[in-house]
């Protein structure tokens, strides 16, 4: 999977605005397709309501809320500085503990499926 990096110049201490470059990590149009599509999943399932999205230096955060005022329940994060350790996706949970790792997003997402499971009585 191809990692996308932008070089955005910054000021440092009153010196040249192109002093430094940071490398600041987004997510790509089909990342964010395939966690938009579980994450309304979701939200139509009366579970999720709010979501926000950070474009970091070093990674990006998909943060999802019960509610606007809370804290996030889940964290989907790409750090693509893990790629070729243990992956650069992860989902956090409400603590920052590690909840799934990998490589590809897809499979990842697979964890929220059992959100969708409805027992029929």
């Amino acid at each position: 999977m191809q990692t996308h990096m932008f070089e955005i110049p910054t000021a440092l201490d009153g010196g040249s605005l192109f002093a430094k470059k940071s490398k600041i990590i987004y997510f790509v149009r089909p990342e964010l397709s395939h966690i938009l599509n579980v994450y309304g999943k979701l939200v139509s399932a009366g579970i999720w309501h709010d979501y926000a999205i950070d474009h970091l230096e070093g990674f990006a955060i998909f943060s999802i809320f019960r509610r606007a005022s809370e804290m996030p329940l889940y964290r989907i994060i790409k750090d693509p500085s893990l790629a070729s350790k243990q992956g650069m996706w992860r989902i956090t949970g409400p603590n920052n503990q590690i909840l799934k790792r990998g490589k590809e997003l897809t499979q990842l997402l697979r964890y929220f499926d059992k959100h969708l499971i409805k027992l029929v009585p």
